[in-house]
């Protein structure tokens, strides 16, 4: 198995676990320099009820509190499913180097949809930029979340 996907099966782990606690199913897994997973993290907006608390933000703040800094250079950034607008700036205004990610989110992602926040003159700090990694088994997720919401 890749790093590519081995990474991205620790954030599907992730985004299996919310689901099962009843948030939608996306999970994060941040990767320091040297390969080592530095911090994971699955949804949690309604068990601590907070509209900020994205798989990316957890995993992001955790990160950062390890390093005792607001920025992550040269980090990866493993996520299911496309970050949102706001998860984009956090993660541009953190300095992550690499960004992979599974599942587009035609609707409410903010990397490739909607307002493509690394492709505005105002952010600060364009990662690169994977996506599709293991992006079948995250929508499939995403899919029978939401079908057994119906």
């Amino acid at each position: 198995m890749s790093p590519f996907t081995s990474h991205m099966q620790i954030a599907l782990e992730e985004a299996r676990a919310a689901a099962l606690r009843g948030e939608v199913p996306v999970g994060a897994a941040l990767v320091d320099p040297q390969g080592r997973l530095v911090a994971r993290a699955g949804n949690r907006t309604r068990e601590l009820c907070d509209p900020t608390a994205h798989a990316e933000i957890l995993a992001i703040r955790a990160a950062c509190a390890a390093a005792g800094s607001e920025r992550l250079p040269g980090h990866a950034l493993y996520v299911t499913l496309e970050p949102c607008p706001a998860c984009a700036m956090v993660i541009s205004a953190a300095r992550i180097a690499r960004l992979y990610y599974g599942a587009a989110d035609p609707k409410s992602g903010g990397v490739a949809q909607g307002p493509r926040i690394f492709s505005h003159p105002q952010a600060h700090h364009r990662p690169e930029v994977y996506d599709g990694i293991c992006a079948e088994e995250a929508a499939r997720l995403l899919r029978a979340f939401f079908a057994g919401r119906r």
